[in-house]
């Protein structure tokens, strides 16, 4: 049995393999047969091409080609002609029209047949008639190769370089494909070396030039006046037709050429002119003129700079700024006469003790509130939120026609900038707290290392002993080996929604404030070397990135004023210096927990610790020299804790903080007032005395009332969150007015506030809010090592924003941000203060001009339709 298997199964092997090695044979006797008829078809029609080089109506190699075509469709029953196979007559991409119609109406006549195409396609051009194949006029000439050359191209090769794609930003080369025809391809018209952009573009305003009378564009220049299709120039070709079928002799093509020109294209760029010039009606006069009430207020209490940086140091050397090699050496400084006193909470400054008479006076408590309720009438009133409404809605469209009509000049101005893209544009973290700097797996990392190298430190006095790092976490019933990530229990989940108690209990790693206290504080029992180690990591990482700053928020709590100097030895025996850090000092609205536990009587007592030191220093710098040099790197003061919590309005007339001796939390305008008034003062005096200023830029709009934001847009430079705006349409319409700097923190929003897709960062952004991107928390929120740019990629893909995008809320960043103006200077551009197009560097910002101008024109038009026409703007950016 299995003996006759095997035989039946060899009998079925070999009678396959004959009936394959049959059919191989009989396939490649048909296909010689069939490729000898093409070549003598090929042959015969070249012979009759060479005896009539003139052309004429019929020729006997044509005729000859017709009738064997005939012959051929009965003999070999095959559907395709001759001029199928044809490899050097025509393109080798495109099916023969006439031999297409030939088949459709066989039986007509010849002469039929050349009557048929000039009914349907107008009159043939010389070229389509050559060689007697007439081309409907929307498509180009075809591209052949002279018949002596047909034997030194690759006989396999089935594409030649075959037409011209056109070129559109969205891509910028140009394909060699045979396959795609001029007239096939969905983008624009053809565009020739000795041609230019459309001239409707190319006009400074957008609108249709003089020469341009009629709505109707000329014809492009390939086209003839009867609609015949002229053949293109040779150099519109982006490859050589060459005998030797060498695809290297590119020939240039003119955008592509444009694309890599160095200067920025801004006067491609259509500007919209949409806004109404008829005056407004008395309506909306009226509330235009409450707005401008509102802008003067602002105006009339923030605190600017008599010299402008840009003022004091002019800056003529493009390259480098040199670091600094001894930032924490100390220049002594002479101490001046100048007498200073604590009133009603606020310092008065006198030039000696002689004096009586204020030198730099403040707008009082009563002032401030009478004004923050004017604020607050003006954002409820009905008729003014319309109007602002409409305006934001109006702004917003504006942006998004802009982005129809100009995204693709922007895209090839942002090409035409060497070497710069999103990666290596400075971006600024505007907004991140330095007990969280770092990310989950570094500190994980960070604490097994210490663990491992110095077990036997001792770290902490707890339960009335010392103990070793060792010991700690053999009293936590842990080792190195079992720390995870998950044990940690740092990161913020679903539980720390709109619970910022668990949030802040998210900063005790493994749910221990003990390691807290070893690891994330600077006044512990090693003084904060753990801490400062850590954060010296964190500076080399960012060194390492080069192209990322940061500010980093750090905590004078006013308990006592010795916290000032115990934080700047922390910074100048640790060395913790980078010229990619500047610091801000954040003050914890916590009052009613230091009030409870007895450490202060009055809110009186907080102010005196937070602000009498910096006063004593500012005069005589000799009584607190590291403070002194401390304070160089301090750019800004932060107001931090839960918004969320609720709290009383303040009426126009509060007590003063020495009457402030319940236990119940003042209100966040209340803080903000005292804040300002005494930063106020002290700014007059250290910069009388020529020392850097600071700048108040708190927590506002993250939750809570609205009130926040109206009290910070009276006061505040810049704000934090501010996601509260999208309550306000008049808030949010006068922050735009104002330009005031959101430093804004969707991942963080996510975590606590307000889901990530209801953020309304987007739409700030297309109103042309000064917004920038910010991580608040890594240590909670980000899982990466670079969380800034976790931030940045999660918003563009989400929001789906472009590479413009990116780069204009990192230069805005910049902006924001308290660095030097010789850094600002080095990023951004010599010029960055001055307001538009002047004030913008491509090759630094990657920004295009267009952007820049439509941001510019677009904010000017809203200010002079508040003023009613009669607004004078500054050609500088605030000092």
């Amino acid at each position: 049995m299995d003996a006759y298997a095997i035989h039946l199964a060899m009998a079925a092997l070999v009678g396959a393999s004959f009936v394959a090695v049959s059919a191989y044979y009989m396939h490649r006797k048909t296909l010689s047969q069939l490729l000898e008829f093409a070549r003598t078809v090929e042959r015969e029609r070249a012979a009759a091409g060479d005896d009539d080089e003139d052309g004429g109506v019929e020729r006997e190699g044509e005729a000859y080609r017709r009738s064997s075509l005939r012959r051929g469709h009965q003999q070999h029953s095959r559907r395709k002609g001759a001029g199928y196979y044809r490899r050097g007559g025509g393109s080798a991409s495109l099916p023969d029209v006439i031999l297409a119609a030939a088949e459709v109406d066989g039986e007509e006549e010849d002469e039929e047949e050349q009557q048929m195409w000039p009914a349907m396609n107008g009159p043939l051009s010389a070229a389509a008639t050559a060689e007697g194949l007439p081309i409907p006029p929307g498509l180009p000439r075809l591209h052949t190769v002279p018949e002596g050359s047909k034997q030194s191209i690759h006989g396999s090769s089935i594409k030649k370089a075959g037409h011209i794609r056109p070129t559109s930003p969205r891509s910028p080369v140009a394909s060699a494909s045979a396959f795609e025809s001029v007239e096939g391809s969905d983008e624009e018209d053809n565009l020739h070396s000795d041609s230019k952009l459309d001239n409707t573009y190319l006009n400074t305003n957008g609108d249709i030039g003089p020469e341009h009378k009629s709505i109707y564009q000329a014809m492009p220049n390939q086209i003839a006046d009867n609609g015949d299709s002229k053949s293109l120039p040779a150099a519109s070709m982006i490859r050589s037709h060459s005998v030797s079928g060498n695809m290297h002799g590119a020939q240039p093509d003119p955008v592509a050429a444009d694309i890599l020109r160095k200067e920025p294209e801004q006067e491609t760029f259509v500007r919209l002119k949409i806004t109404p010039s008829e005056t407004p009606n008395a309506d909306e006069a009226e509330v235009y003129k409450i707005l401008q009430k509102c802008l003067e207020l602002r105006e009339s209490y923030l605190f600017r700079e008599e010299v402008a940086p840009w003022e004091k140091e002019v800056i003529t050397d493009p390259s480098t700024p040199k670091p600094n090699p001894s930032p924490f050496a100390y220049t002594p400084e002479q101490k001046t006469d100048h007498f200073f006193q604590m009133v009603d909470g606020v310092v008065h400054v006198y030039a000696n003790k002689e004096l009586t008479e204020r030198l730099f006076p403040v707008a009082d408590a009563t002032t401030f509130f009478t004004d923050l309720h004017y604020i607050l009438r003006v954002i409820a009133a009905g008729n003014i939120r319309t109007v602002c409404h409409h305006r934001l809605c109006l702004l917003e469209q504006k942006f998004n026609i802009h982005l129809m009509l100009n995204a693709d000049r922007e895209f090839l101005a942002q090409k035409s900038a060497p070497h710069r893209d999103f990666y290596n544009v400075r971006k600024v973290d505007t907004h991140v707290h330095h007990s969280a700097c770092m990310n989950q797996k570094h500190l994980l990392r960070f604490i097994k290392s210490k663990l491992r190298k110095e077990p036997d430190e001792v770290v902490i006095f707890r339960d009335g002993t010392y103990m070793t790092l060792k010991e700690v976490f053999e009293s936590l019933d842990l080792s190195g080996y079992d720390l995870s990530v998950d044990l940690l229990d740092v990161h913020a989940d679903k539980s720390t929604f709109h619970r910022f108690d668990k949030f802040n209990l998210k900063y005790n790693p493994c749910g221990q404030s003990r390691l807290r206290e070893i690891f994330l504080k600077q006044d512990n029992l090693i003084q904060g070397r753990f801490l400062a180690e850590l954060t010296k990591q964190v500076f080399s990482d960012l060194a390492g990135s080069k192209y990322q700053m940061a500010e980093y928020r750090i905590s004078i709590y006013g308990r006592k004023q010795s916290e000032w100097d115990q934080l700047a030895s922390w910074i100048v025996n640790n060395e913790l210096y980078s010229e990619n850090v500047v610091w801000l000092i954040q003050i914890p609205r916590l009052y009613n927990v230091y009030k409870e536990i007895g450490i202060v009587t009055s809110f009186q007592n907080i102010l005196d610790n937070i602000f009498l030191p910096l006063f004593e220093v500012t005069v005589d710098p000799e009584s607190h020299p590291q403070l002194h040099v401390f304070l160089k790197q301090v750019v800004g003061l932060d107001l931090v804790d839960d918004e969320s919590k609720p709290e009383r309005r303040p009426t126009k007339h509060m007590p003063t903080p020495a009457q402030w001796t319940n236990i119940f939390n003042p209100a966040f305008s209340y803080y903000a007032y005292y804040c300002y008034a005494n930063l106020y003062t002290l700014n007059k005096l250290r910069e009388l005395k020529g020392m850097t200023t600071i700048k108040f830029r708190p927590h506002a709009g993250e939750a809570g009332d609205i009130d926040h934001l109206a009290a910070t847009f009276l006061v505040a430079h810049n704000i934090a969150h501010g996601i509260n705006l999208r309550k306000s349409p008049v808030l949010q319409h006068l922050y735009y007015l104002a330009q005031i700097g959101l430093a804004m923190s969707p991942l963080s929003n996510n975590s606590l506030f307000l889901d990530y897709h209801r953020n309304p960062f987007p739409q700030f952004f297309h109103r042309g809010l000064n917004i920038s991107l910010s991580t608040d928390d890594p240590l909670q929120i980000h899982l990466t090592k670079e969380p800034l740019v976790e931030e940045y990629s999660i918003a563009a893909s989400l929001w789906k924003l472009t590479a413009c995008d990116l780069c204009e809320i990192a230069r805005n960043s910049v902006l924001q941000s308290g660095f030097s103006h010789a850094l600002k200077s080095h990023w951004i551009g010599r010029t960055y203060y001055k307001r538009g197009p002047d004030g913008n560097d491509i090759h630094k910002t990657n920004v295009p001009h267009i952007r820049v101008e439509f941001r510019d024109t677009i904010w000017r038009e809203e200010m002079q339709l508040v003023y009613l026409g009669m607004a004078d703007l500054p050609e500088e950016l605030d000092k």
